[in-house]
């Protein structure tokens, strides 16, 4: 059972399998874990960051496109979502129109940027994407009557989800049924399922063919593989993925603005997870947006108490001064890179392999 929901991708080592059991019944559970808004916030971003960089590795670790467009369409899912919900009365119906005409736009994008672009040489591609995204984020930024500009546009959601709304009255395990509980496990239901399927997709013939292009694209077109045909479509799935998610995030937050959806420090981030996680393995993207997510919103605070917990010793009171939290964060990264190289889930598999080996 286990093995079939899994698409035959198991984890493969006893320290991943606790690692991401760890990880499924702390987002499962997180609502009734945690108190306070920040915890279940961050935990909602864990579920939507774990499927965006899920659907980049489909581009860049298992088909070896450099595309830096993928922030663009999560932020089609996200404004689609918003304008649709901002428009008019806040109902579930203008949520899904506003969430398919999200997808058709990312459909035509993907097909149009991958027809045009993925002809051309790796460097070429990249830089094609960076300036299409760049110019959808500037877009976004002018038409300040519809999208809101630089400040961006909140909006009601359906009364379902609003945090005054009461599913029943009492409480289950001291927590109340509300709105804002029913809106975390749509974002989680929804980023589960949108997990599995990504595993299935890169488990399947289709994704066994986009591997043997990263490993050697002359030879695949040799077997009788159109390999840009396959890379267009890895591209479309990408890219629908990544708008599926940026509509959860957006539906989690209630709000959408160009930095928050379409700002280049997202698609660093997206990168630094990868990099972190692991290329060419979706158990990489829940390890490595699990990390980098809690780093990102808890080590400022954790700094702020280490630096007054040393007062007494000025020099590392003052190098854990809160405001040099992005200096460590980027120490934490480097060291990452230096003792996984191939990513934290790519060592923890190489560990097991390596000692398989030894036993035989």
């Amino acid at each position: 059972m286990l093995n079939h929901l899994l698409s035959g991708d198991l984890p493969r080592s006893r320290a991943l399998s606790a690692t991401l059991l760890l990880i499924l019944l702390g987002l499962a559970l997180a609502p009734f874990l945690t108190s306070g808004a920040r915890p279940l916030n961050t935990a909602a971003t864990i579920c939507v960051y774990i499927v965006l960089v899920a659907s980049y590795d489909l581009l860049l670790g298992y088909t070896g496109i450099v595309s830096f467009a993928h922030t663009m369409f999560f932020g089609i899912g996200a404004y689609g979502v918003g304008l649709g919900l901002s428009s008019g009365d806040p109902t579930w119906g203008a949520a899904f129109a506003g969430l398919l005409l999200a997808l058709l736009l990312t459909l035509v994008l993907a097909l149009v940027v991958g027809l045009f672009a993925l002809r051309v040489r790796a460097i070429f591609y990249a830089m094609i994407t960076l300036a299409v995204a760049s110019s959808f984020s500037v877009l976004a930024s002018q038409l300040s009557d519809l999208t809101g500009g630089e400040d961006g546009k909140t909006f009601m959601v359906p009364e379902l989800l609003t945090p005054g709304f009461r599913l029943v009255e009492s409480e289950l395990f001291g927590r109340a049924i509300d709105g804002k509980l029913i809106t975390y496990y749509i974002v989680f239901g929804g980023c589960l399922l949108l997990f599995l399927f990504l595993l299935r997709l890169v488990n399947s013939p289709f994704g066994r063919v986009l591997q043997a292009i990263r490993e050697n694209e002359f030879r695949a077109e040799a077997l009788g593989y159109r390999t840009v045909l396959y890379r267009i479509w890895a591209n479309v799935l990408a890219a629908l993925v990544a708008a599926l998610a940026g509509a959860l995030m957006a539906l989690w937050l209630r709000y959408v603005g160009p930095k928050t959806m379409l700002g280049f420090e997202v698609m660093t981030d997206i990168l630094l997870i990868v990099v972190i996680g692991g290329m060419g393995t979706m158990y990489g993207a829940v390890v490595g947006a699990t990390l980098f997510i809690i780093a990102q919103n808890y080590l400022k605070s954790l700094m702020a108490e280490g630096s007054a917990a040393l007062e007494g010793v000025p020099l590392l009171a003052q190098a854990l001064h809160p405001d040099r939290w992005m200096l460590w964060l980027g120490v934490l990264f480097v060291l990452s890179i230096y003792f996984f190289p191939v990513g934290i889930v790519g060592k923890l598999r190489l560990r097991k392999v390596t000692a398989r080996s030894a036993g035989n």
